[in-house]
């Protein structure tokens, strides 16, 4: 469930105003007797929930009483998620969905907000609530339950309206004389300045005018740590990323690109830290590698199947292929799980911590970026162009070769895009231009691949299944068409490469 919801601050005595000409026609408001809510909060001795902006709860009277929040990219926008429990310790699987702000240090109660509510909903017509505006008188106790800070504040949240909805009461409450009151959850005004404090995990901060090989390198790290831990709450919920894309997806990208950068800016990293941070990320990339991968194959088994309606395949035969993708998605995602759960893994997350905030780097990497990091890129790429014999150059790329030469020149050209697009904010349009052509490149080969995979599956399925007829001819004829997706991405192939390697494209990196 996502929370979208504005605050604001108001004095003891202020007068709530008549909200009814915020209602659209038809509708109104009306008010809800008050009630008085009884929120434990539980968070970290050196409160790291509360610093990242997460909250974790058991609120008496609400059911579920034991509730999550953790925050997504817009302000006023998070994610909430409610779990049964007895007051005392969180449940297993509320305190796991945290485990990256925690990251493993013990929970305990850490404040107790006593909420006296009056509601009110702002409804249409029919009757449906569009928005709830909640006037709270909040107390904050300690452990022994004296009374140690008072506030009132109003929370404006979006139920079945939109946005506008709530700009409408916005503007009626601050004419009244409310003030805009920011995002500060209710806990963290209760705890005071150490859980407004900064977060373990640093933020990008934009680079200099004049960077250094380090100041780009530790903005990559941060950018990538950043997208790794946001997702991890996600990919436990089986809930799609901010950006629409799943969370194991975008876990496992931040994994290839942090290796990628470790990689290609070694020169700059102290090997014995980069190293074993490195091996630790090729590992958790193969965790959710099997999960991406059967994802990938469900969504192309059904493009691929509809792909010529003038042609149709077998339904029910792909029903079956789909059953047994769908099983296998099940069990890696159980592995994912799994891996997610384990030590190694909390290890992992407290090294990314450190990482984003203090990458350990070497003296060259205190030169100016403009001039040591386009040679680190440049034998990236030379690896990629086929100076050399390495086996994901280009210059080897046969046109009949088979399908791992292909997806080595894949492998290759994601790690140089990756690392020609950490320079478009040291260069600027040359590194920018190169990347969105190379990103064309990769798209071919990316369903090259994926055809090609894709072919292999459908056939070892139906092999398995000797005695099932319909089914081996319809993963003959999917696999057909795979081949034909194969062919077409080798035609496509030249085009695109003499695109991105032109060379007033390329003349930086020479």
């Amino acid at each position: 469930m996502v929370e979208e919801e504005r605050k604001y601050a108001v004095d003891e005595d202020w007068v709530l105003p008549d909200l009814s000409a915020v209602a659209p026609a038809g509708g109104g408001v009306r008010a809800r007797p008050a009630v008085t809510l009884v929120a434990t909060y539980v968070d970290t001795v050196d409160l790291r929930l509360a610093r990242a902006g997460v909250s974790l709860r058991h609120r008496a009277g609400d059911e579920p009483p034991w509730t999550v929040k953790l925050p997504t990219g817009s302000p006023g926008v998070r994610h909430e998620i409610s779990r049964p429990g007895p007051v005392g310790a969180p449940p297993a699987e509320l305190a796991e969905l945290v485990t990256v702000f925690h990251r493993g240090a013990p929970l305990a109660p850490v404040a107790v907000v006593r909420t006296v509510r009056t509601a009110y909903d702002v409804h249409d017509a029919a009757g449906t609530v569009l928005a709830e505006v909640v006037d709270d008188q909040v107390t904050v106790r300690d452990d022994d339950g004296a009374t140690t800070g008072a506030f009132r504040e109003l929370e404006a949240e979006r139920k079945a309206g939109d946005g506008a909805l709530l700009d409408r009461i916005g503007a009626a409450l601050r004419e009244a004389g409310a003030r805009d009151g920011g995002f500060t959850p209710k806990h963290v005004r209760a705890l005071g300045p150490a859980a407004a404090g900064e977060p373990d995990l640093a933020a990008p901060a934009g680079l200099p005018a004049a960077p250094t090989g380090g100041d780009v390198v530790t903005e990559g790290i941060r950018r990538e740590v950043r997208r790794l831990l946001a997702h991890d709450p996600l990919a436990r919920l089986r809930a799609p990323g901010d950006d629409g894309d799943t969370a194991v997806h975008q876990m496992r990208v931040a994994c290839r690109r942090l290796r990628g950068d470790l990689k290609t800016f070694a020169r700059l990293l102290r090997p014995s830290w980069a190293r074993p941070l490195r091996d630790e990320l090729t590992w958790l990339a193969g965790s959710l590698g099997a999960a991406r991968d059967a994802e990938v194959l469900r969504e192309r088994l059904r493009r691929t199947a509809s792909a010529d309606p003038t042609s149709p395949l077998d339904g029910a035969a792909v029903d079956r292929l789909d059953d047994v993708l769908a099983r296998r998605q099940a069990d890696a995602l159980a592995a994912v799980d799994a891996a997610l759960r384990s030590a190694r893994y909390v290890a992992l997350v407290d090294a990314l911590v450190l990482a984003a905030r203090s990458p350990v780097l070497t003296a060259r990497a205190g030169k100016p970026a403009r001039r040591t990091l386009p040679r680190l890129v440049a034998r990236r790429w030379r690896r990629l162009a086929g100076h050399g014999s390495h086996p994901g150059s280009v210059a080897g790329l046969e046109r009949t070769g088979p399908d791992e030469q292909w997806h080595d020149v894949r492998k290759e050209g994601k790690r140089v895009r990756a690392a020609v697009k950490s320079m478009t904010p040291v260069l600027g349009d040359d590194a920018r231009e190169l990347n969105r052509r190379l990103g064309r490149v990769q798209d071919v080969l990316g369903e090259h691949q994926d055809a090609a995979v894709a072919a292999e599956t459908w056939l070892s399925v139906a092999a398995g299944r000797p005695d099932d007829h319909e089914l081996a001819i319809t993963a003959g004829r999917l696999a057909e068409r795979e081949r034909a997706a194969v062919h077409r991405a080798r035609a496509d192939f030249p085009a695109a490469w003499r695109r991105a390697s032109r060379r007033r494209r390329t003349r930086w990196l020479r």
